[in-house]
C-alpha cells in the first residue's frame, strides 16, 4: 500500500512541476478542465479497447494515461482552490461506503438482483440531495449518445415507461423505418427531418439492443470489428488479384465479402 501511495505522490508531484508557470511544460501550463476534457474521454476508450484486446500491460498503460486525467484535473482544481486530489478520493470512497450498506454497515447481504434495485434506490437520494428532482435528471449529456440513449430508457423504465414485450419494439422500429424511408423519398428532401427520422431509428435499436438484454455499446463495437476484418480481407484480396479498387466492380468485392462471411461462419462453428 505504501508503494501505491508513493508512485501517486510521484505522478502529483510530476503534474505540479509540469504546471508550474514560470518552469514547467507551456502546453500543460495552458490548458484547463475544458481543453483536456477530449482527451480523458479518449483515454476512457483507450482502456476499453485494451480491455476487449485481452493485453494486460496495454490495460497497465491506459489505465495510467486514464489516471494522469483524473490527477491533471486534480491540479487544475487545486490551483484554483476549488478541490484537490483527496477531495476527489474521499468524494468517491464516501460514495462508495454509502451505497454499499451491506458491506459497510449492518444490512443484510443482498443478491446481485436485488442489490440493482438497492443502487438505484441510493443512487436516486444522492440525487435529491443535489436538487435533481426529475426523474432523468443527472444523466449527463456529455456521455456518448448511444449510451445516454440507454440510459435515458433505462430511467424511464423503472416507472414503468416501457414496451413490455420486445415484439413491440420490433415493430416500432419497422415503424421508424418506414418513415425514414417516405423522407427520403420525398422529392423535395428536408435534411432536418431525415435526421431526426433516423435519430429515432437509432433510438429504437437501442431500446432493442435493450429489451434483448445486449448492451448496444458492445455489439456495435463488434460488429465495427467484424466490418474492419472482413473488409480487410476484400482489400488482400483486391490488392493481390486487382491492385486498385478503381479496377474491380462492386460485385466482385461483394464476392470476397461474400467468402469473409463464409470464413467467420466456419470458425465459429469450429
Amino acid at each position: 500500500m505504501t508503494n501505491h501511495l508513493n508512485e501517486l505522490d510521484r505522478l502529483y508531484q510530476i503534474m505540479i512541476r509540469l504546471r508550474d508557470p514560470e518552469t514547467g511544460c507551456p502546453w500543460d501550463v495552458a490548458q484547463d478542465f475544458a481543453s483536456i476534457a477530449p482527451y480523458t474521454i479518449e483515454e476512457a476508450y483507450e482502456v476499453a479497447d485494451a480491455i476487449q484486446i485481452g493485453d494486460r500491460t496495454a490495460i497497465r498503460d491506459e489505465l495510467g494515461d486514464l489516471l494522469l486525467q483524473v490527477v491533471f484535473h486534480a491540479r487544475i482544481a487545486e490551483e484554483e482552490g476549488s478541490f484537490a486530489l483527496e477531495d476527489v478520493a474521499k468524494s468517491i470512497s464516501d460514495k462508495m461506503v454509502a451505497r454499499h450498506p451491506h458491506v459497510f454497515g449492518d444490512d443484510d447481504r443482498p443478491s446481485v438482483e436485488s442489490q440493482n434495485g438497492l443502487w438505484e434506490d441510493i443512487k436516486a437520494r444522492e440525487r435529491a440531495q443535489k436538487g435533481e428532482t426529475k426523474l432523468l435528471d443527472g444523466i449527463a449529456r456529455g456521455l456518448p449518445p448511444m449510451l445516454r440513449a440507454l440510459k435515458l430508457q433505462k430511467r424511464a423504465a423503472r416507472v414503468g415507461f416501457d414496451w413490455p414485450e420486445i415484439d413491440q419494439v420490433l415493430d416500432k422500429m419497422k415503424e421508424e423505418a418506414e418513415e425514414l424511408a417516405v423522407e427520403l423519398a420525398s422529392e423535395n428532401k428536408d435534411q432536418t427531418r431525415i435526421q431526426d427520422e433516423v435519430g429515432d431509428l437509432l433510438f429504437v435499436a437501442v431500446n432493442l439492443a435493450r429489451k434483448a438484454g445486449v448492451d448496444p455499446e458492445t455489439a456495435l463495437q463488434n460488429c465495427n470489428l467484424k466490418f474492419e476484418n472482413r473488409f480487410n480481407y476484400v482489400e488482400e484480396q483486391v490488392v493481390s488479384k486487382h491492385k486498385n479498387f478503381t479496377d474491380v466492380s462492386l460485385d466482385v468485392m461483394e464476392g470476397y465479402w461474400q467468402d469473409a462471411k463464409a470464413y467467420d461462419r466456419k470458425q465459429t462453428s469450429d
